[in-house]
């Protein structure tokens, strides 16, 4: 696995995983920017930092994210709100080589209450050591996907 930055980003829910995880993405030589939570507080709002770190990582060509929430649905919706992001929530190894393979994201999503800190490890390992595939057919869905993003515009239907 060849080192990236990786932008990460938690609530209070996620933010013991968060802190395990900028340890281990340290130590397997990978650049972390931690855009929160610094201190645990219950009542703190995801979006806060969770946005930063998409942000980050649209900026940041080549860079990836992880966010972590108690479920990480709430903070997948956050990410997906930032232009450019491809937030995927992942809950098996499956899921998460999935989605670099066919949908490119670059954003992965956890639920810290869902996993042990092993499980959610590993999903993070295989996310950043997946590479897209870049077949065609699922090039031409991301294509579509930035198309909208970027326009607005729906995309056509298939003439069948």
């Amino acid at each position: 696995m060849r080192p990236v930055r990786v932008y990460i980003a938690a609530d209070h829910a996620g933010y013991e995983l968060k802190n395990h995880l900028v340890s281990w993405l340290k130590d397997h030589g990978h650049e972390v920017v931690d855009d929160g939570p610094f201190v645990y507080d219950a009542e703190d709002d995801y979006p806060t930092f969770v946005i930063r770190a998409a942000q980050g990582v649209v900026q940041d060509p080549g860079a990836f994210g992880v966010v972590i929430g108690g479920s990480g649905n709430g903070e997948q919706i956050a990410a997906n709100k930032v232009r450019g992001v491809r937030a995927a929530l992942a809950w098996s190894e499956e899921t998460a080589s999935l989605a670099r393979q066919h949908n490119d994201a670059n954003v992965i999503s956890l639920g810290a209450r869902m996993h042990t800190l092993e499980e959610a490890t590993r999903f993070v390992e295989v996310f950043l050591s997946t590479p897209f595939s870049g077949v065609e057919r699922h090039q031409r869905r991301v294509d579509q996907i930035l198309a909208y993003e970027t326009t607005g515009e729906t995309p056509p239907l298939p003439e069948h």
